[in-house]
């Protein structure tokens, strides 16, 4: 049986260039899992260009790009053609946070739970697995392709983020390949980046979020009235499902027109992925895994922070 990366080099091979959609607002994962794909395609002779849409936000991700010399443009300026070949990695086209360009859909790179697209060629899908980035190294290993120190760190903090520090959701290929990595790796840039999680800016919204939080029975929940953005909502729900009396955690913002959902649980009878498709239900789109999801309510005039509270406290049986 032919290999995956077999079969993706074989896809590639022979195209002028090859474009690597991340997920809108793309995170550490997600950057890491297309740095990694750009240089094996590049091992094996196919030119490839990441593309993104939305923006590159939070501290880790900018500081990811800019130390490990990670080229990335924003896909309405790379000039992506309808016959151009795109390869969507931590994400799945037709999915809301992935943005339809007009190239041709060759490839689907994920790890997130949902239905697998039949029609297109190349199709990788582990949802078991913690970080997108594991599966781009299976890519790299299986194939004996080189290594270097700058893909190995993307990889490396691409699988600690994902995962929180193994502590959501890992399996034991997410630890086989950081332990791989680990030797290969800047060790000081791998700190750096991953020490430098937020500015003063965010400060602030760590902030307000202390002292505004909304905590009973063990579910927490935050409206952000002033603009948080996407990645930042993600490690704001990281960080309050560590405290001892919360098990299910809800927080949601404003982005663009719309309004995003981060979710968290660490409750095995609070499914994440279930209870925000629930709540949203006739009024916007939401999945992801038990104990992570997200979700967007499309539109701004529908949102009433009361009335969604009381939407997931319903679901949650509290």
């Amino acid at each position: 049986m032919q290999r995956k990366s077999e079969r993706l080099i074989r896809l590639c091979s022979g195209e002028k260039s090859v474009y690597i959609q991340t997920h809108d607002f793309p995170d550490p994962d997600a950057i890491a899992a297309s740095f990694g794909l750009h240089h094996f395609l590049k091992e094996h002779r196919i030119d490839s260009r990441i593309i993104y849409e939305g923006e590159l936000q939070t501290n880790p991700v900018e500081c990811m790009v800019k130390d490990l010399g990670i080229s990335m443009e924003k896909a309405d300026e790379a000039n992506v053609g309808p016959g151009d070949k795109i390869i969507v990695i931590d994400g799945c086209s037709g999915n809301e946070n992935v943005t339809v360009l007009q190239g041709n859909v060759v490839g689907i790179i994920d790890h997130h739970q949902g239905k697998k697209p039949s029609d297109i060629p190349f199709v990788d899908v582990r949802p078991e697995y913690g970080s997108c980035s594991t599966i781009i190294y299976s890519y790299i290993q299986e194939s004996g392709t080189r290594l270097t120190s700058q893909v190995a760190t993307a990889l490396a903090v691409g699988i600690h983020v994902d995962t929180n520090s193994f502590r959501r959701r890992a399996h034991h290929k997410d630890v086989e390949a950081f332990s791989c990595l680990f030797d290969e790796i800047d060790q000081g840039l791998f700190a750096s980046i991953l020490r430098n999680n937020i500015n003063l800016k965010e400060l602030l919204i760590y902030q307000e979020t202390f002292a505004n939080i909304r905590i009973d029975q063990k579910f927490a929940f935050h409206h952000y009235p002033r603009s948080c953005t996407r990645n930042l909502l993600g490690m704001l729900s990281n960080f309050i499902l560590s405290i001892e009396e919360v098990e299910f955690v809800v927080l949601c913002a404003q982005s663009e027109n719309k309004i995003v959902f981060s979710v968290r649980s660490e409750n095995p009878d609070w499914n994440a992925g279930v209870i925000i498709r629930n709540t949203l239900r006739g009024m916007g789109t939401g999945g992801g895994h038990k104990d992570m999801a997200g979700g967007v309510l499309n539109s701004l005039a529908e949102f009433n922070e009361e009335e969604i509270y009381q939407r997931f406290r319903s679901q949650l049986g509290i």
